[in-house]
C-alpha cells in the first residue's frame, strides 16, 4: 500500500514507511510518568463518525492499512467499551510478521488492549475477552470484576467521584506496566475526554470520501447513528490543532495534527 505525501511533499511512501517516519517505535532512556496519548479517528467529509454505529464502513484499504501500522508501533491501545462492543474487537495483532517485528524492535508482541468500562457492562463473548493470547485491561472506576473470560485480564481502577480520572488511570499504565505511547481508538466520548483533560498528543485524521447527512449531535450513545469524533459537550475554549503531514490513499486524506500546540 502507496500513499501520496502532500504536505510536506515527497516520494509515495509505504505505510510501513510512513509509521516509521512518526518516530513512534523509539523507547525513552527514561520514560514519562504519563504516556504519549496519540488518538486516531476516522470521519466522512460533512463529519459523521459512524454509519449505522460503526466507524468500519467509513474506512478503505489505505486507511486499515494505516490503523494498523499505527497499531504496531505502540505499546497499548485504549478504546471505549461502546465500541468494543459496536466494532466486535478481537486479536488486536492478528498477522504474526507485525507481532514479530515489534519483538525485534523491543516490544511485546501485542499491545496491551485497554478497554475504557464506567459501568462494567462488557459482554463476555465478545471477541477480544475470548482471545486466549490477549492482554486486556480494563480500565474502570468501579471495583466490580468480569466473569472469567479465555484473555488474560487485569485491572486499573481510577476513580473520581463515581467516574473515572483518566489522567491517573494513564499514569498507572506507565508505573505498572511501562507504557510509554497509547493509542486511543475512540469512541467519541472517550476522545472528548481525553481531548478535554488535554491527556492527548496528537490527532490522527482520516477524512473518507462520503456525504452522509444525519444531524451529528452530541446526545447518542457510542452505538448511535450521528456522532461527530468527539462527543459529550463543547471545549470552552476550542482546542488548537498544528498541522504535521497530509497524505492521501485515493481520495480518502489523512492528517497528522499536533494537539493544544
Amino acid at each position: 500500500m502507496q500513499l501520496e505525501r502532500l504536505d510536506p511533499p515527497g516520494q509515495p511512501a509505504s505505510v510501513a514507511q510512513i509509521v516509521d517516519a512518526f518516530g513512534l517505535w523509539g523507547r525513552a532512556s527514561k520514560p514519562s510518568p504519563r504516556p504519549r496519548v496519540l488518538l486516531n479517528m476516522v470521519a466522512t467529509a460533512d463529519g459523521r463518525a459512524s454509519l449505522a454505529g460503526r466507524s468500519g464502513p467509513l474506512s478503505g484499504p489505505a486507511d486499515r492499512a494505516l490503523f494498523h501500522g499505527l497499531r504496531a508501533a505502540v505499546d497499548a491501545i485504549l478504546v471505549g467499551a461502546g465500541t468494543v462492543r459496536a466494532e466486535r474487537y478481537g486479536r488486536i495483532i492478528a498477522d504474526a510478521a507485525q507481532r514479530q517485528l515489534r519483538v525485534e524492535r523491543g516490544f511485546s508482541a501485542e499491545p496491551l488492549a485497554c478497554v475504557v468500562s464506567t459501568r462494567m457492562d462488557l459482554d463476555a463473548g465478545i471477541p477480544l475477552l475470548a482471545e486466549p493470547e490477549a492482554r486486556v485491561l480494563i480500565v474502570t472506576p468501579s471495583s466490580i470484576s468480569l466473569p472469567p473470560v479465555t484473555a488474560h485480564v487485569d485491572y486499573v481502577r481510577a476513580p473520581r467521584d463515581g467516574t473515572l480520572d483518566l489522567a491517573v488511570a494513564l499514569r498507572e499504565l506507565a508505573e505498572r506496566f511501562a507504557v510509554q505511547t497509547v493509542l486511543c481508538e475512540g469512541g467519541p466520548y472517550l476522545a472528548y475526554q481525553l481531548i478535554a483533560e488535554g491527556l492527548v498528543s496528537e490527532l490522527f485524521l482520516t477524512l473518507t470520501p462520503l456525504l452522509a447527512g444525519g444531524e451529528p449531535t452530541d446526545g447518542q450513545s457510542a452505538e448511535g447513528e450521528a456522532l461527530r469524533i468527539l462527543a459529550g459537550g463543547e471545549l470552552q475554549p476550542p482546542v488548537e490543532l498544528e498541522l504535521r503531514s497530509v497524505l492521501r490513499g485515493g481520495s480518502q486524506l489523512f492528517l497528522r495534527y499536533g494537539v493544544g500546540t
